[in-house]
């Protein structure tokens, strides 16, 4: 009889300790793989074109080296490379260079330095 109670305190003292679980936030990254081939794809398009080539041959750069480089790149460098290639803008930022400028002749009128706004 000791022994069936023994039993039953340590099984009753046990279930107070039952293995906490965890939750936290995954990370979509953690649970999308890129897909190697896809992405390698994307980059593969930007570099074979023809002013992009004639650029590298300009810089010195060959295409032996670039085709090693990418090779050697992990997936998750490779998914980015292909990412920001896709989203890039074309000519630069334009709008930055245009508000730049503008800043800088408004701060120039404001000095006196110019007078873009002729006062009668």
């Amino acid at each position: 009889m000791k022994f069936l109670v023994s039993l039953v305190c340590v099984a009753l003292i046990n279930m107070g300790m039952a293995g906490a679980a965890s939750a936290a936030i995954v990370d979509t990254a953690a649970l999308v793989t890129p897909d190697r081939a896809a992405d390698m794809g994307v980059v593969r398009t930007q570099l074979d074109r023809a002013d992009v080539r004639a650029k590298m041959t300009e810089m010195g750069i060959d295409a032996s080296a670039v085709d090693s480089r990418l090779a050697s790149l992990s997936d998750r460098e490779l998914h980015k490379l292909a990412v920001d290639l896709q989203n890039a803008p074309a000519g630069g930022d334009v709008v930055w260079i245009v508000g730049a400028v503008f800043i800088v002749l408004i701060i120039l009128e404001l000095t006196g330095v110019i007078d873009i706004f002729k006062k009668a």
